[in-house]
Protein backbone atom coordinates (compact mmCIF):
# COMPACT_ATOMS: atom_id res chain seq x y z
CA UNK A 1 0.00 0.00 0.00
CA UNK A 2 1.56 3.25 -0.57
CA UNK A 3 0.05 7.04 0.05
CA UNK A 4 -2.80 7.96 -2.85
CA UNK A 5 -0.98 11.07 -4.03
CA UNK A 6 1.69 13.39 -3.65
CA UNK A 7 1.05 17.16 -3.00
CA UNK A 8 2.00 19.46 -5.61
CA UNK A 9 4.05 22.26 -4.61
CA UNK A 10 5.01 25.44 -6.38
CA UNK A 11 5.97 29.42 -5.58
CA UNK A 12 3.96 32.76 -6.69
CA UNK A 13 4.48 35.70 -5.66
CA UNK A 14 0.90 37.25 -6.75
CA UNK A 15 -0.85 39.55 -3.70
CA UNK A 16 -2.15 36.28 -1.74
CA UNK A 17 -5.27 38.29 -1.28
CA UNK A 18 -6.18 37.92 -5.24
CA UNK A 19 -4.59 34.06 -5.61
CA UNK A 20 -7.26 32.01 -7.05
CA UNK A 21 -6.89 29.41 -4.61
CA UNK A 22 -9.55 27.55 -2.42
CA UNK A 23 -7.78 28.96 1.23
CA UNK A 24 -4.96 31.23 2.12
CA UNK A 25 -3.04 30.01 5.17
CA UNK A 26 -1.61 33.47 6.98
CA UNK A 27 -0.04 32.97 10.01
CA UNK A 28 -1.08 34.74 13.89
CA UNK A 29 1.58 35.33 16.91
CA UNK A 30 -0.01 35.13 20.77
CA UNK A 31 0.61 38.37 22.64
CA UNK A 32 2.27 37.81 25.93
CA UNK A 33 2.71 40.48 29.02
CA UNK A 34 3.07 44.10 27.70
CA UNK A 35 2.06 43.15 24.34
CA UNK A 36 -1.42 41.60 25.60
CA UNK A 37 -2.64 44.31 27.72
CA UNK A 38 -4.34 46.12 24.89
CA UNK A 39 -8.47 46.16 25.51
CA UNK A 40 -10.38 43.76 23.78
CA UNK A 41 -9.86 40.08 22.45
CA UNK A 42 -7.81 41.33 19.56
CA UNK A 43 -5.25 42.43 21.81
CA UNK A 44 -4.26 38.78 22.34
CA UNK A 45 -3.28 38.41 18.62
CA UNK A 46 -0.61 39.74 15.55
CA UNK A 47 -0.49 39.35 12.19
CA UNK A 48 2.32 37.12 11.18
CA UNK A 49 4.12 39.33 8.39
CA UNK A 50 2.70 37.85 4.37
CA UNK A 51 -0.93 38.81 5.62
CA UNK A 52 -0.99 42.49 5.20
CA UNK A 53 -3.22 42.31 2.08
CA UNK A 54 -5.57 39.62 3.32
CA UNK A 55 -5.56 42.03 6.80
CA UNK A 56 -6.51 45.46 4.69
CA UNK A 57 -8.93 43.38 2.62
CA UNK A 58 -10.70 43.16 6.18
CA UNK A 59 -10.78 46.72 6.81
CA UNK A 60 -8.77 46.30 9.98
CA UNK A 61 -10.92 43.64 11.57
CA UNK A 62 -9.71 40.50 10.94
CA UNK A 63 -7.17 39.84 14.46
CA UNK A 64 -10.79 40.73 16.17
CA UNK A 65 -12.56 38.18 14.26
CA UNK A 66 -10.23 35.14 14.77
CA UNK A 67 -10.17 36.05 17.98
CA UNK A 68 -13.83 35.60 18.07
CA UNK A 69 -13.33 32.65 16.90
CA UNK A 70 -10.76 31.26 19.66
CA UNK A 71 -7.70 31.95 17.99
CA UNK A 72 -4.82 32.55 20.67
CA UNK A 73 -1.73 32.45 18.12
CA UNK A 74 -0.61 28.84 19.88
CA UNK A 75 1.84 27.22 18.14
CA UNK A 76 -0.27 24.64 15.58
CA UNK A 77 -3.56 26.09 16.53
CA UNK A 78 -5.32 26.25 12.98
CA UNK A 79 -8.37 28.49 12.56
CA UNK A 80 -10.72 28.93 9.89
CA UNK A 81 -12.56 31.61 8.67
CA UNK A 82 -14.72 32.48 5.76
CA UNK A 83 -13.96 35.46 3.57
CA UNK A 84 -17.22 36.21 2.50
CA UNK A 85 -15.72 37.66 -0.97
CA UNK A 86 -13.57 39.75 0.96
CA UNK A 87 -10.24 38.03 -1.04
CA UNK A 88 -10.60 36.08 -3.85
CA UNK A 89 -10.10 32.96 -1.69
CA UNK A 90 -13.29 31.28 0.06
CA UNK A 91 -11.64 30.40 3.23
CA UNK A 92 -8.87 32.02 5.28
CA UNK A 93 -6.91 30.14 7.61
CA UNK A 94 -5.56 31.29 10.35
CA UNK A 95 -2.06 28.92 12.02
CA UNK A 96 -0.43 30.13 14.89
CA UNK A 97 3.41 30.54 15.60
CA UNK A 98 3.05 31.42 19.31
CA UNK A 99 4.87 34.45 20.25
CA UNK A 100 5.88 36.60 17.54
CA UNK A 101 10.12 36.53 17.59
CA UNK A 102 12.43 39.73 18.22
CA UNK A 103 13.81 40.95 15.30
CA UNK A 104 13.31 37.62 12.76
CA UNK A 105 10.68 34.99 11.39
CA UNK A 106 9.83 32.34 13.37
CA UNK A 107 12.19 29.85 13.65
CA UNK A 108 12.35 26.82 10.74
CA UNK A 109 10.81 24.30 13.39
CA UNK A 110 8.15 26.22 14.16
CA UNK A 111 6.87 26.81 10.47
CA UNK A 112 7.72 23.66 9.20
CA UNK A 113 4.80 22.53 12.46
CA UNK A 114 2.40 25.15 11.08
CA UNK A 115 2.11 24.48 7.36
CA UNK A 116 1.99 20.76 8.09
CA UNK A 117 -0.44 21.46 11.11
CA UNK A 118 -2.46 23.82 8.18
CA UNK A 119 -2.42 21.62 5.35
CA UNK A 120 -3.35 18.75 7.11
CA UNK A 121 -6.67 20.83 8.22
CA UNK A 122 -7.82 21.54 4.82
CA UNK A 123 -8.08 18.07 3.70
CA UNK A 124 -10.81 18.96 0.98
CA UNK A 125 -9.74 21.88 -0.53
CA UNK A 126 -7.81 21.06 -3.69
CA UNK A 127 -5.85 24.12 -4.03
CA UNK A 128 -3.99 26.10 -1.30
CA UNK A 129 -1.58 29.08 -0.99
CA UNK A 130 0.50 29.46 2.11
CA UNK A 131 1.23 33.39 3.18
CA UNK A 132 3.98 32.67 5.56
CA UNK A 133 6.13 34.53 6.97
CA UNK A 134 9.48 34.46 5.40
CA UNK A 135 12.84 36.99 6.15
CA UNK A 136 12.94 39.66 3.35
CA UNK A 137 16.29 41.04 4.50
CA UNK A 138 18.35 38.15 4.68
CA UNK A 139 19.02 34.41 3.02
CA UNK A 140 15.21 32.69 3.62
CA UNK A 141 16.26 29.29 2.38
CA UNK A 142 16.12 27.45 5.83
CA UNK A 143 12.92 29.37 6.30
CA UNK A 144 11.05 28.32 2.50
CA UNK A 145 12.37 25.01 2.91
CA UNK A 146 11.04 24.03 6.17
CA UNK A 147 7.57 25.72 4.87
CA UNK A 148 8.04 23.36 1.99
CA UNK A 149 8.79 20.00 3.85
CA UNK A 150 5.67 20.90 6.25
CA UNK A 151 3.66 21.29 3.27
CA UNK A 152 4.18 17.93 1.99
CA UNK A 153 4.66 16.32 5.05
CA UNK A 154 1.26 17.77 6.67
CA UNK A 155 -0.27 16.35 3.34
CA UNK A 156 0.47 13.07 3.91
CA UNK A 157 -2.10 10.03 4.46
CA UNK A 158 -1.56 6.37 4.16
CA UNK A 159 -3.92 4.46 1.41
CA UNK A 160 -4.89 2.36 4.06
CA UNK A 161 -6.58 -1.26 3.52
CA UNK A 162 -10.43 -0.13 3.93
CA UNK A 163 -12.56 -1.99 1.87
CA UNK A 164 -15.90 0.76 1.72
CA UNK A 165 -15.52 4.47 1.24
CA UNK A 166 -15.38 6.68 4.20
CA UNK A 167 -17.98 9.37 3.55
CA UNK A 168 -16.18 11.95 6.49
CA UNK A 169 -12.75 11.15 4.83
CA UNK A 170 -11.28 14.04 3.04
CA UNK A 171 -8.97 14.02 -0.15
CA UNK A 172 -5.50 15.50 0.87
CA UNK A 173 -4.24 18.88 -0.57
CA UNK A 174 -3.54 18.48 -3.79
CA UNK A 175 -1.74 21.15 -4.84
CA UNK A 176 -0.01 23.69 -2.50
CA UNK A 177 1.37 27.29 -3.81
CA UNK A 178 3.44 29.43 -1.34
CA UNK A 179 4.17 33.13 -1.63
CA UNK A 180 7.27 34.35 -2.12
CA UNK A 181 8.94 37.82 -3.07
CA UNK A 182 10.35 36.33 -6.21
CA UNK A 183 8.66 33.12 -7.84
CA UNK A 184 11.43 33.19 -10.13
CA UNK A 185 14.19 32.96 -8.20
CA UNK A 186 16.42 30.12 -8.55
CA UNK A 187 17.51 29.78 -4.75
CA UNK A 188 13.77 29.59 -3.84
CA UNK A 189 13.32 26.71 -6.79
CA UNK A 190 16.35 25.07 -5.59
CA UNK A 191 14.87 24.81 -2.01
CA UNK A 192 11.51 23.68 -3.30
CA UNK A 193 13.05 21.30 -5.57
CA UNK A 194 15.20 19.51 -2.84
CA UNK A 195 11.89 19.90 -0.83
CA UNK A 196 10.42 17.63 -3.02
CA UNK A 197 12.86 15.51 -3.15
CA UNK A 198 13.54 15.28 0.52
CA UNK A 199 9.78 15.13 1.44
CA UNK A 200 8.86 12.27 -0.76
CA UNK A 201 11.54 9.81 0.70
CA UNK A 202 9.89 10.46 4.52
CA UNK A 203 6.71 9.77 2.91
CA UNK A 204 7.86 6.93 1.33
CA UNK A 205 9.91 5.75 4.55
CA UNK A 206 6.30 6.57 6.05
CA UNK A 207 4.60 3.99 3.97
CA UNK A 208 6.62 1.04 4.37
CA UNK A 209 6.70 1.59 8.11
CA UNK A 210 2.72 1.74 8.03
CA UNK A 211 2.36 -1.20 5.91
CA UNK A 212 0.77 -4.10 7.44
CA UNK A 213 3.82 -6.95 8.31
CA UNK A 214 1.86 -10.05 6.94
CA UNK A 215 2.35 -7.65 3.44
CA UNK A 216 6.26 -6.57 4.09
CA UNK A 217 8.04 -9.21 5.00
CA UNK A 218 11.68 -9.39 4.61
CA UNK A 219 11.87 -10.77 1.18
CA UNK A 220 9.10 -8.44 -0.28
CA UNK A 221 10.88 -5.53 1.97
CA UNK A 222 14.01 -5.95 -0.28
CA UNK A 223 12.59 -6.13 -2.87
CA UNK A 224 10.49 -3.15 -1.94
CA UNK A 225 14.05 -1.34 -1.54
CA UNK A 226 16.20 -2.56 -4.33
CA UNK A 227 13.07 -1.84 -7.05
CA UNK A 228 12.99 1.77 -5.64
CA UNK A 229 16.89 1.86 -6.07
CA UNK A 230 17.33 0.72 -8.81
CA UNK A 231 14.32 3.07 -10.52
CA UNK A 232 16.62 5.95 -8.84
CA UNK A 233 20.05 4.83 -10.59
CA UNK A 234 21.66 3.56 -7.20
CA UNK A 235 23.78 0.50 -7.35
CA UNK A 236 21.94 -2.72 -5.98
CA UNK A 237 23.10 -5.85 -3.65
CA UNK A 238 20.68 -8.38 -1.95
CA UNK A 239 22.23 -11.11 -0.05
CA UNK A 240 19.41 -13.95 0.60
CA UNK A 241 19.15 -16.25 3.33
CA UNK A 242 22.14 -18.74 1.57
CA UNK A 243 24.33 -15.80 0.80
CA UNK A 244 23.99 -14.85 4.18
CA UNK A 245 25.06 -18.33 5.73
CA UNK A 246 27.47 -18.50 3.21
CA UNK A 247 28.35 -15.21 3.82
CA UNK A 248 28.94 -15.49 7.66
CA UNK A 249 26.35 -13.07 8.84
CA UNK A 250 25.64 -15.15 11.79
CA UNK A 251 23.47 -12.13 13.78
CA UNK A 252 21.61 -11.56 10.50
CA UNK A 253 21.03 -15.59 10.01
CA UNK A 254 20.00 -16.21 13.99
CA UNK A 255 17.31 -13.79 13.89
CA UNK A 256 15.71 -15.03 11.06
CA UNK A 257 15.72 -18.74 11.24
CA UNK A 258 12.53 -18.33 13.37
CA UNK A 259 10.52 -16.95 10.33
CA UNK A 260 9.41 -19.04 7.23
CA UNK A 261 9.87 -15.62 5.50
CA UNK A 262 13.97 -15.61 5.39
CA UNK A 263 16.41 -12.99 6.08
CA UNK A 264 18.13 -10.66 3.49
CA UNK A 265 20.73 -8.11 3.66
CA UNK A 266 20.40 -5.05 1.22
CA UNK A 267 23.63 -2.94 -0.04
CA UNK A 268 22.63 0.36 -1.80
CA UNK A 269 25.17 2.21 -3.31
CA UNK A 270 25.80 5.74 -4.58
CA UNK A 271 28.92 6.81 -6.70
CA UNK A 272 29.04 10.77 -7.30
CA UNK A 273 29.96 11.88 -10.56
CA UNK A 274 33.85 12.36 -11.07
CA UNK A 275 34.35 10.53 -7.68
CA UNK A 276 33.32 13.23 -5.18
CA UNK A 277 35.70 14.70 -2.44
CA UNK A 278 36.91 12.02 -1.65
CA UNK A 279 35.15 10.67 1.50
CA UNK A 280 32.62 7.70 2.01
CA UNK A 281 29.68 7.59 4.39
CA UNK A 282 28.13 4.08 5.50
CA UNK A 283 24.18 4.41 6.64
CA UNK A 284 23.11 1.42 7.93
CA UNK A 285 19.23 0.76 9.07
CA UNK A 286 17.90 -1.86 11.88
CA UNK A 287 15.01 -4.15 9.42
CA UNK A 288 13.37 -6.36 11.63
CA UNK A 289 9.72 -6.20 10.08
CA UNK A 290 8.03 -7.49 12.83
CA UNK A 291 9.25 -8.27 16.37
CA UNK A 292 7.51 -10.72 18.60
CA UNK A 293 10.40 -11.15 20.30
CA UNK A 294 11.01 -14.83 19.56
CA UNK A 295 11.61 -17.08 22.54
CA UNK A 296 11.83 -14.43 24.58
CA UNK A 297 8.21 -12.92 23.92
CA UNK A 298 7.12 -9.58 24.21
CA UNK A 299 3.92 -8.79 26.25
CA UNK A 300 0.61 -8.52 24.21
CA UNK A 301 -0.22 -5.24 24.97
CA UNK A 302 0.99 -3.09 21.76
CA UNK A 303 2.78 -6.12 20.26
CA UNK A 304 0.59 -4.44 17.21
CA UNK A 305 2.85 -1.16 16.68
CA UNK A 306 6.02 -3.86 16.26
CA UNK A 307 5.31 -4.00 12.59
CA UNK A 308 7.57 -0.01 12.92
CA UNK A 309 10.53 -2.00 14.06
CA UNK A 310 12.15 -1.60 10.41
CA UNK A 311 11.80 1.93 10.69
CA UNK A 312 15.60 2.61 10.67
CA UNK A 313 15.66 0.28 7.54
CA UNK A 314 13.10 2.40 6.17
CA UNK A 315 14.70 5.86 6.97
CA UNK A 316 18.21 4.83 5.49
CA UNK A 317 16.29 3.38 2.35
CA UNK A 318 14.67 6.14 1.51
CA UNK A 319 17.15 8.72 2.51
CA UNK A 320 19.07 6.80 -0.56
CA UNK A 321 16.57 7.90 -2.79
CA UNK A 322 16.53 11.33 -1.83
CA UNK A 323 21.13 11.22 -1.83
CA UNK A 324 20.94 9.75 -5.32
CA UNK A 325 18.03 12.96 -6.40
CA UNK A 326 20.42 15.70 -4.63
CA UNK A 327 23.68 14.40 -5.91
CA UNK A 328 25.94 15.59 -3.55
CA UNK A 329 29.87 14.99 -3.78
CA UNK A 330 30.17 12.03 -1.41
CA UNK A 331 30.12 8.06 -1.66
CA UNK A 332 27.59 7.09 0.13
CA UNK A 333 26.68 2.68 0.46
CA UNK A 334 23.81 2.08 2.89
CA UNK A 335 23.12 -1.88 4.78
CA UNK A 336 20.07 -2.83 5.36
CA UNK A 337 19.18 -5.87 7.72
CA UNK A 338 16.02 -7.51 7.15
CA UNK A 339 14.86 -10.15 9.35
CA UNK A 340 11.26 -11.31 11.00
CA UNK A 341 12.10 -11.83 14.46
CA UNK A 342 9.47 -15.36 15.77
CA UNK A 343 9.23 -17.49 17.81
CA UNK A 344 9.50 -21.33 16.26
CA UNK A 345 11.00 -24.76 16.69
CA UNK A 346 14.00 -22.95 14.55
CA UNK A 347 14.31 -20.22 16.71
CA UNK A 348 17.41 -18.70 18.12
CA UNK A 349 17.86 -19.39 21.75
CA UNK A 350 18.64 -17.55 24.93
CA UNK A 351 21.92 -19.62 25.36
CA UNK A 352 23.45 -19.72 22.13
CA UNK A 353 26.74 -18.37 21.21
CA UNK A 354 26.55 -16.85 17.38
CA UNK A 355 29.91 -15.98 15.34
CA UNK A 356 29.09 -12.81 13.93
CA UNK A 357 30.24 -11.57 10.38
CA UNK A 358 33.87 -9.96 11.89
CA UNK A 359 34.42 -13.15 13.78
CA UNK A 360 33.20 -11.61 17.40
CA UNK A 361 31.08 -14.57 19.49
CA UNK A 362 27.84 -13.34 21.00
CA UNK A 363 25.91 -14.88 23.65
CA UNK A 364 22.75 -14.93 23.27
CA UNK A 365 20.68 -13.76 26.99
CA UNK A 366 17.28 -12.63 25.59
CA UNK A 367 16.30 -13.45 21.95
CA UNK A 368 14.10 -9.86 22.30
CA UNK A 369 18.05 -8.07 21.78
CA UNK A 370 17.76 -8.91 18.19
CA UNK A 371 17.97 -5.70 16.35
CA UNK A 372 21.78 -5.40 18.05
CA UNK A 373 22.35 -8.64 16.54
CA UNK A 374 21.71 -7.75 13.01
CA UNK A 375 22.96 -4.59 12.99
CA UNK A 376 26.78 -5.99 14.45
CA UNK A 377 26.60 -7.80 11.17
CA UNK A 378 25.64 -4.86 8.57
CA UNK A 379 27.82 -2.59 10.48
CA UNK A 380 30.89 -4.78 10.21
CA UNK A 381 30.42 -5.26 6.52
CA UNK A 382 30.32 -1.22 6.44
CA UNK A 383 33.52 -1.16 7.73
CA UNK A 384 34.99 -4.28 5.56
CA UNK A 385 34.08 -2.63 3.03
CA UNK A 386 35.29 1.18 3.89
CA UNK A 387 34.13 4.05 5.13
CA UNK A 388 35.06 7.19 6.66
CA UNK A 389 31.72 7.54 8.68
CA UNK A 390 29.00 4.86 9.61
CA UNK A 391 25.79 6.30 10.94
CA UNK A 392 23.39 3.73 11.91
CA UNK A 393 19.62 4.55 13.10
CA UNK A 394 17.39 1.74 14.54
CA UNK A 395 14.25 1.49 17.19
CA UNK A 396 16.81 -0.28 19.24
CA UNK A 397 15.45 -0.09 22.82
CA UNK A 398 12.68 0.84 25.30
CA UNK A 399 15.28 2.95 27.01
CA UNK A 400 15.46 5.43 24.70
CA UNK A 401 11.69 6.41 25.14
CA UNK A 402 12.37 6.07 29.14
CA UNK A 403 14.95 8.48 28.79
CA UNK A 404 14.83 10.85 26.41
CA UNK A 405 10.87 10.78 25.42
CA UNK A 406 8.95 10.25 21.96
CA UNK A 407 10.37 13.10 20.26
CA UNK A 408 13.97 12.96 21.35
CA UNK A 409 16.59 10.63 20.12
CA UNK A 410 19.43 9.24 21.39
CA UNK A 411 22.77 9.32 19.63
CA UNK A 412 26.17 7.17 21.34
CA UNK A 413 29.45 6.91 19.30
CA UNK A 414 32.34 8.72 18.76
CA UNK A 415 32.13 12.09 20.53
CA UNK A 416 32.73 14.25 17.63
CA UNK A 417 30.28 12.49 15.12
CA UNK A 418 27.61 12.56 17.42
CA UNK A 419 27.78 16.37 17.79
CA UNK A 420 27.49 16.35 14.70
CA UNK A 421 24.03 14.34 14.77
CA UNK A 422 23.00 16.92 16.66
CA UNK A 423 23.47 19.65 15.01
CA UNK A 424 22.21 17.87 11.99
CA UNK A 425 19.28 17.23 14.00
CA UNK A 426 18.52 20.09 15.29
CA UNK A 427 18.67 21.90 11.51
CA UNK A 428 15.63 20.06 10.24
CA UNK A 429 13.37 19.60 13.82
CA UNK A 430 14.84 15.79 14.15
CA UNK A 431 16.48 16.53 17.85
CA UNK A 432 18.99 14.01 18.98
CA UNK A 433 20.70 13.82 22.11
CA UNK A 434 24.26 12.64 22.77
CA UNK A 435 24.48 10.02 25.39
CA UNK A 436 27.76 8.11 26.53
CA UNK A 437 29.02 4.65 26.42
CA UNK A 438 30.24 4.07 29.78
CA UNK A 439 33.04 1.39 30.85
CA UNK A 440 30.83 -0.36 33.70
CA UNK A 441 28.40 -1.16 31.04
CA UNK A 442 30.91 -2.60 28.99
CA UNK A 443 32.31 -4.62 31.96
CA UNK A 444 29.11 -5.93 32.38
CA UNK A 445 28.77 -7.51 29.28
CA UNK A 446 31.69 -10.19 29.45
CA UNK A 447 30.57 -13.10 28.87
CA UNK A 448 31.89 -16.60 30.15
CA UNK A 449 31.50 -18.69 27.19
CA UNK A 450 32.09 -15.83 24.23
CA UNK A 451 33.45 -12.48 23.50
CA UNK A 452 30.76 -10.72 24.77
CA UNK A 453 26.96 -11.31 26.04
CA UNK A 454 23.90 -9.19 23.99
CA UNK A 455 22.56 -7.67 27.05
CA UNK A 456 24.17 -6.54 30.83
CA UNK A 457 22.39 -9.34 32.79
CA UNK A 458 23.34 -7.54 35.54
CA UNK A 459 21.87 -4.54 34.71
CA UNK A 460 18.53 -5.76 33.36
CA UNK A 461 16.29 -3.05 32.18
CA UNK A 462 19.20 -0.18 33.85
CA UNK A 463 20.68 1.70 31.18
CA UNK A 464 18.80 0.04 28.40
CA UNK A 465 19.84 2.08 25.50
CA UNK A 466 23.40 2.45 26.51
CA UNK A 467 23.56 -1.26 26.67
CA UNK A 468 22.41 -1.57 22.77
CA UNK A 469 25.24 1.51 21.84
CA UNK A 470 27.82 -0.74 23.74
CA UNK A 471 27.21 -3.55 22.02
CA UNK A 472 27.49 -2.09 18.53
CA UNK A 473 30.54 -0.24 19.52
CA UNK A 474 32.15 -3.89 18.98
CA UNK A 475 31.62 -4.30 15.41
CA UNK A 476 33.10 -0.91 14.07
CA UNK A 477 37.20 -0.35 13.56
CA UNK A 478 38.62 1.65 15.22
CA UNK A 479 39.33 3.99 12.12
CA UNK A 480 35.42 4.48 11.21
CA UNK A 481 34.00 7.31 13.05
CA UNK A 482 30.90 6.16 13.74
CA UNK A 483 26.92 7.10 15.22
CA UNK A 484 24.44 4.79 16.37
CA UNK A 485 20.67 6.91 16.20
CA UNK A 486 18.14 5.19 18.48
CA UNK A 487 14.63 6.49 17.25
CA UNK A 488 12.41 4.17 19.29
CA UNK A 489 10.28 6.99 20.10
CA UNK A 490 10.44 9.13 17.37
CA UNK A 491 10.52 6.39 14.35
CA UNK A 492 6.64 6.05 14.98
CA UNK A 493 4.37 8.54 16.56
CA UNK A 494 0.81 6.31 18.29
CA UNK A 495 -0.70 9.87 19.30
CA UNK A 496 -3.44 12.39 17.38
CA UNK A 497 -1.58 14.11 14.26
CA UNK A 498 0.75 17.00 15.61
CA UNK A 499 2.40 19.39 13.63
CA UNK A 500 3.49 17.49 9.98
CA UNK A 501 3.38 14.44 12.12
CA UNK A 502 0.43 12.00 11.53
CA UNK A 503 -0.36 8.95 13.27
CA UNK A 504 2.01 5.76 12.60
CA UNK A 505 5.42 6.20 10.64
CA UNK A 506 7.06 9.73 11.07
CA UNK A 507 10.05 9.44 8.67
CA UNK A 508 12.53 9.81 11.56
CA UNK A 509 15.16 10.43 10.79
CA UNK A 510 15.25 10.94 6.90
CA UNK A 511 15.99 14.33 6.63
CA UNK A 512 18.67 13.77 9.46
CA UNK A 513 20.89 11.63 7.22
CA UNK A 514 20.25 13.52 4.19
CA UNK A 515 21.80 16.63 5.75
CA UNK A 516 24.77 14.58 7.35
CA UNK A 517 25.61 13.39 3.87
CA UNK A 518 25.27 17.17 2.44
CA UNK A 519 27.32 17.90 5.83
CA UNK A 520 30.46 15.67 4.79
CA UNK A 521 30.14 16.36 1.18
CA UNK A 522 30.62 20.01 2.17
CA UNK A 523 32.92 20.01 5.09
CA UNK A 524 34.22 16.71 4.95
Amino acid sequence: MTSPRTTNLSLVDTDPAELAVDAIVIGVHSQTGEQGATSGLAGTLLLASGAESIAAAFDGKLTETLALLGATGGPGEVIKLATLGTVTAPLVTAVGLGPEPSGAAPAPETLRRAAGAAIRALAGAPRVALALPLPDDADASAELRAVAEGALLGGYRFAGYKTRPQPTRREPVAEVLIAVPDAGDAGAQAEVARAQAVAGAVRLSRDWVNTAPNELRPPSFADAVASAAREAGLGVEVLDEAALAAGGYGGIVAVGQGSEAPPRLVKLTYTPQGGGNGKRVALVGKGITFDTGGISIKPAQGMWEMKSDMAGAAAVGAAMLAIAALKPTVAVSAYLPMAENMPSGTSYRPGDVITMFNGKRVEVLNTDAEGRMILGDAMARACADGTDYLFETSTLTGGQVISLGKRMAGVMGTPQLCDRVKVAGDAVGEPAWPMPLPDDVRKGMESDVADISQVNAGMDRAGHMLQGGVFLREFVTDDVAWAHIDIAGPGYHSGEPTGYWTKGGTGVPVRTLVQLVEDVATNG
